[in-house]
This record gives structure tokens, C-alpha cells and sequence, in this order.
């Protein structure tokens, strides 16, 4: 059995995908990118009224099969910007899928100032896992890609994954 593999999803400006990246450089583990069978089009305003609609309804889009197998690891990785105060549709569609009994869940999100409920509802639906090192990485409130967390504490919480990535 594999230690670690990051699974994430990423749409407008790819902070989620950078912050999911450095992680696989920091730890070593293999990742995978979420795609949407249906790719979001549209400017940016609209896959955000988009978004809203879809987690008001609880709306979870197919999404392409990964090339890793989840059973494969003992420890998961799961990143998601934050839409509407939680998780991604597509990340939802993902989690949901799953059985993550005796898995290790390592949950990050980003935003722009509005966390909302994103953690604990992907800690809710990874229900039997272990969920530790959890993380909110903030960006400009703009749509943009300034990061405003202090990035001695990403890289301080990053330390920690690797750590757990050895085990």
C-alpha cells in the first residue's frame, strides 16, 4: 500500500492546484487532478452564479475517472477551493463516492475570505476516516491570485503532511 496521494480540484486561477502541487513537491505523494466530465464555461461571474446554484441544489457533476485508485493509499489529500462556503461540486461528487473507512483524510481549502463550513463538511462526508493536519489558505478577496496566509505557516503545515507521508 501506497502512504499518500493528493486529490484536488481547481478552476479559475489555479490556487488550489499551485497550493497542491508544492505539496507533492514537498511529500513526495503521487496527486491527481479533479475534472468535470462537462468542463464549467463561461466568464468568471458566471460559473460563480453557477456554483451557487449547484450547491444550493446539492448538485454533483459527474467527474473523469482518476488514474489512482484511492484504495491504494493509506492517506488522502483532499484539496478544493471553497464555493459558497463549502466544498466544490466536483470535489463533493469525489468524497461522496468513497469509502473512507480506516483512511487517513488530510483536508485543505482555499478562498478569498469566506471559509464558511468547507472542513467540516468534508470532514462530515469522510465519516470512519481520521481526519488531521487540516488547512484554510486564504487569497485576495478579489478573485485573485495574492496569497494572504502567511506562507511560513503553508510551509510549517506542509512539514507536517511530510511527516505523515513517512508513516
Amino acid at each position: 500500500m501506497k502512504n499518500m496521494l493528493i486529490v484536488y480540484y481547481s478552476w479559475s486561477n489555479g490556487n488550489t492546484e499551485r497550493i497542491a502541487r508544492r505539496l507533492s513537491e514537498v511529500t513526495g505523494a503521487d496527486i491527481e487532478k479533479l475534472e468535470t466530465v462537462i468542463p464549467y464555461k463561461g466568464t468568471y461571474r458566471e460559473v460563480v452564479h453557477q456554483g451557487k446554484r449547484e450547491v444550493d441544489e446539492g448538485y454533483m457533476p459527474e467527474i473523469k475517472a482518476l488514474s489512482h485508485d484511492i484504495n491504494d493509499y493509506k492517506s488522502i489529500v483532499i484539496g478544493t477551493p471553497t464555493w459558497w462556503y463549502t466544498m466544490a461540486p466536483a470535489v463533493r461528487t469525489f468524497m461522496e463516492g468513497q469509502n473512507w473507512s480506516g483512511k487517513t483524510v488530510i483536508p485543505f481549502m482555499t478562498n478569498g475570505g469566506w471559509p464558511g463550513h468547507c472542513i467540516k463538511d468534508m470532514r462530515d462526508i469522510a465519516a470512519g476516516s481520521k481526519t488531521v493536519c487540516e488547512m484554510e489558505i486564504k487569497f485576495d478577496s478579489n478573485g485573485g491570485t495574492k496569497l494572504e496566509t502567511d506562507e511560513a505557516e503553508i510551509e510549517k503545515w506542509m512539514m507536517k503532511v511530510k511527516e505523515l507521508s513517512a508513516i
